[in-house]
This record gives C-alpha cells, structure tokens and sequence, in this order.
C-alpha cells in the first residue's frame, strides 16, 4: 500500500509539473510578439524612401536639359522595379535557403568583383561592370552575401566560431573569407565599401558572441591601414583629413563639401523650394549620388533633413525589431547585419555630408542615384520581410521548398 501510495504521489506530482511546464510554453508562446506589424511598417518605410528618392532625382537633375533629366529619371525607375523584383525573389527563397547557398553567393560575387577589376576605370576606381550601356556595381551585391554568410557561418558554428584552435570550422575561416571579399572590393580601389563591410560583419559577429578582447584586432589593423595611406597615398590621406578644415581647400579637393556645407545652410527652416536649388547647377557636383542630401537640405530646409533622418530612424527600428524577434539564431544574426549595412551607410553619408565624417563616396540608402545600391537595399528589405514571414509562421520556410527538417533550423 505504501509502495502504491508513493507511486501514485509521484505520477500526480510529475503530472502536476509537465502540466505547468505546458502552461509556462503556451505563456510563452502566447506572449510572443507578432513581427506583421514591423514588416509592414518597414516595407512602408521602404517605398516612401524610394518614392522620396526618385523626387529628389528629378530635382537634382532638373537644371539638365529635358532629355538627360528624363534618362536618369528613367534608369532609377527601371532600376527601382528590379531591385522590387530581386526584394520578392529573395522574400519568397527565405532566409534559410539563402543561407544554404551562402558559399555560392560569394562565388559569384567574387567573379563580379574581379570582373570589375578588369573593366575600365572609372575616376581612377575600378568598381563597375559595364553591359550594354549601364553600369552595375558589384561591391552592392558583395555587402548582401557576405551578411548572409557571416550570420550563417556563426549561427551553425555558435560554440566553435570564436576558437583560434578549431581550423575547420573557427574564426580562421570565418575571418579569412570575409577578409577575402574585403580584399576584392579593395582592389576595385573602393575603401569606403571595404570598411562599411568589415564593420558590418563584426557588428554580426560580436552580436553572435565574440569576445570583447577581439575589438584589439580590428583596431590594430585599422591603425596600420590609415598609417599606410598617411604614408603611401597622399591624395586619399588629404581627402579624408580636408574635412577638418573644408574652407580652406574650397577651391580643390574640398569644393564638395564646402559647397555641400553651403547648401544646407542656405536652404535654413523650410528650404528655398523643391527644384529650385542654386548650388546643384554649377557648383555642387555629383549632388545626384552621393550629396544628394545636401540638395534636399537646400531645397526642403531643415525640416526636410529631420523627415529624412526620421525615415532612416523608423527602417532600422522595424529591422531590428524583426531581427530580435526572430524565432532561429540565423535569422536574428541576418538581421542585425543587415540592419547595420543600411544604417552605418546611410550614417556615413550624412557625417560626409555635414562635414563630421572624411568626405567619402557612400550612396544615401534608396535615395541617392544609382542602380546597384538601390536594387541592394531592397534586396536587403525582402530578406528582412522573410525573416518576419518565418517568426509569425513557423510553416514558413520558402516558396521553392516548403518543408524543411526543423532539426536545421538552429533555434535558440
């Protein structure tokens, strides 16, 4: 009796806890927040940015003769339409096939890199293919692949990746394909690229959970890079240092960003009016790329910059929402990357811009002129929407496949 007693004590008590264990899970999985929400809030965010961008476009070119206005105006749409098309294709791949095919992606990227290298010169940087009268720029796509690889590299290496000693799956690998997609972009003499990528890659990997004692060697190698153009490269060395004093070298290399500085001062509160700019005719060159900003300061004031920096303050509040909601370890690390690609570009622009970072090639995201960065930015949007499809929907995998083993899902 004693022994059937105590057995039956302890069928009720284990029953009593697997109870609560079920009722704690289905708390929590009721408790889970719903990622639509920041999905549509970024894919909003997204094409009013675009739209935004193509206005300021037309404005910017406006003082050009009708046709060439039209031409550019025209090239951005069609670019604008298939960077939508390559935001869809990767929303409907998913995350996690993109992630399966992350060594392919670098393939790829790296003949483009090098076919890059071989064409013709553009300003003295070799970062363009050219076919059939448009240009495209690979370093874009590379920023994209090179996410997707580190975030799944250190998703499916997460207690190994961090390991000098483990050579086959540790941070020598990991560390020795990003450096060699760094060493690429390089060569197409595009230094602002090559860093914006290193960063973003590190920012990934110390989200995965890398020591802090491993910020020494980005450090070190940064101090010898700006050592070794101080030395070597006289002309980028006064390019990145003239923002110091930009009325000082008005009259040459710092003409951009004084006339930028310029601009925004003149366009004060409320702007002189859309299209109605002074400095995009004869003083303010590229102001379509990457100075575009500082026609929208002119034109639309101070209040005009404030919505733009709002705009860029909401798409990386919904992407990092969507990353941090995410339900597996490789989705939240592709969130973060891509999330940080976007807003340390869109940051380093604006720091060019006013005169607080080295004046610097950097596109504003969506909104400056230009196919690849544009079509890159939407890519990076679609994958963030599919990272949110697959937190709300577990069923979600991709359109190709639609059942997955979730034994690879690498969940937390």
């Amino acid at each position: 009796m004693k022994k059937s007693s105590r057995s039956h004590l302890e069928q009720l008590a284990s029953q009593a806890a697997n109870d609560d264990i079920v009722i704690e899970n289905s708390d929590v999985e009721e408790s889970l927040p719903n990622s639509f929400g920041d999905a549509l809030g970024l894919l909003l965010t997204t094409i009013i940015l675009t739209a935004f961008g193509l206005m300021m476009i037309n404005s910017a070119t406006s003082h050009f003769n009708g046709r060439e206005t039209a031409s550019l105006f025209r090239n951005q749409f069609i670019w604008a339409i298939l960077g939508c098309v390559s935001g869809l294709t990767a929303f409907f791949m998913g995350h996690k096939l993109l992630s399966r095919l992350s060594y392919w992606l670098l393939g790829g990227v790296s003949l483009l890199l090098l076919w890059a290298r071989c064409s013709k010169a553009v300003n003295g940087a070799h970062r363009w293919i050219h076919l059939a009268g448009y240009t495209f720029q690979p370093s874009e796509m590379a920023k994209i692949a090179v996410a997707i690889f580190v975030a799944w590299y250190c998703s499916e290496n997460i207690r190994t990746f961090a390991s000098w000693r483990k050579k086959r799956n540790g941070i020598w690998v990991l560390g020795g394909v990003v450096a060699g997609i760094m060493g690429l972009i390089w060569l197409g003499n595009d230094l602002g690229t090559t860093a914006l990528v290193g960063a973003m890659s590190f920012v990934t990997i110390f989200v995965a959970g890398l020591s802090w004692l491993y910020w020494v060697i980005p450090m070190v190698f940064c101090t010898i890079v700006v050592w070794c153009i101080k030395a070597f490269d006289a002309m980028r060395w006064a390019r990145m240092t003239i923002f110091f004093d930009p009325e000082r070298y008005q009259s040459d290399q710092g003409m951009q960003l004084w006339f930028s500085l310029l601009a925004l001062g003149s366009g004060s509160w409320f702007g002189v009016g859309l299209t109605k700019s002074r400095f995009k005719a004869d003083y303010l060159p590229e102001k379509q790329t990457d100075f575009i900003l500082a026609i929208v300061g002119e034109e639309l004031g101070f209040v005009g910059i404030l919505a733009v920096l709002i705009l860029y303050t909401l798409w990386g509040y919904f992407a990092l929402r969507i990353a941090l909601k995410s339900r597996d370890r490789c989705g939240m690390l592709l969130g973060w990357a891509l999330t940080a690609g976007v807003m340390l570009q869109a940051a380093i622009n604006f720091g060019a811009m006013s005169g607080c970072f080295p004046t610097k090639g950097m596109p504003a995201p969506f909104i400056s002129y230009g196919g690849s960065n544009l079509m890159g930015c939407l890519i990076a949007t679609g994958i963030l929407i599919s990272i949110a499809a697959y937190s709300d929907n577990p069923g979600y995998r991709n359109f190709f496949r639609r059942k997955d083993d979730d034994e690879l899902d690498g969940g937390f």
